[in-house]
């Protein structure tokens, strides 16, 4: 039940940008609310224990109760810089409270991990965390200033495009700095 309830989360979220440019002329907004409060509701109860579940299942519990109260197009806009701000939220914690998230990550493969890739891990969650800082302020720049079809474009096509060259990137540098080790 909490690998279906995640990925109905996952594709709610790529789906998302798509689902109210296309949407909205079927369905209210509360009724999105309804849905993605569903989701969120049986991710709080199946895993609470992950960091961070409680309080992003709360946040997102919340936002979907103010789009259900407000029942405003504008406020179906706001999911996805929610969603780059839980994520900041993960990333940059682990920065504070250790370890980083991308160490644990790595973590998984390789437990011993050399000084210098306990380093890099770090590096990268700082760029990860940049990543979604500037991902949730263009988001919320689209959302207050920009016409439907840009959001859709943004959120739907180049953010998941950005999101995939940035992971391109670290493993093309990953290597090079494995290779010098």
């Amino acid at each position: 039940m909490k690998r279906l309830i995640g990925l109905g989360l996952v594709l709610a979220g790529l789906l998302y940008p798509f689902a109210v440019y296309f949407g909205m002329a079927h369905f209210a907004p509360w009724q999105f609310a309804l849905l993605l409060g569903g989701l969120w509701l049986g991710r709080a109860l199946s895993q609470a224990q992950q960091p961070g579940g409680r309080w992003m299942a709360v946040a997102a519990l919340a936002f979907c109760a103010l789009l259900a109260l407000f029942n405003s197009p504008q406020w179906l806009r706001w999911y996805p810089v929610l969603i780059n701000t839980f994520m900041l939220g993960l990333f940059g914690l682990s920065l504070k409270f250790g370890p980083p998230l991308v160490e644990r990550l790595a973590r998984l493969r390789e437990p011993e991990l050399p000084d210098a890739a306990v380093r890099y891990t770090r590096q990268v969650t700082q760029v990860w965390c940049l990543f979604f800082l500037a991902n949730g302020l263009v988001a919320g720049a689209l959302t207050l200033w920009a016409p439907l079809s840009w959001w859709t474009l943004y959120n739907g096509l180049i953010a998941y495009g950005l999101m995939g060259l940035l992971f391109a990137v670290e493993w093309r540098v990953r290597q090079r700095v494995r290779g010098r080790s």
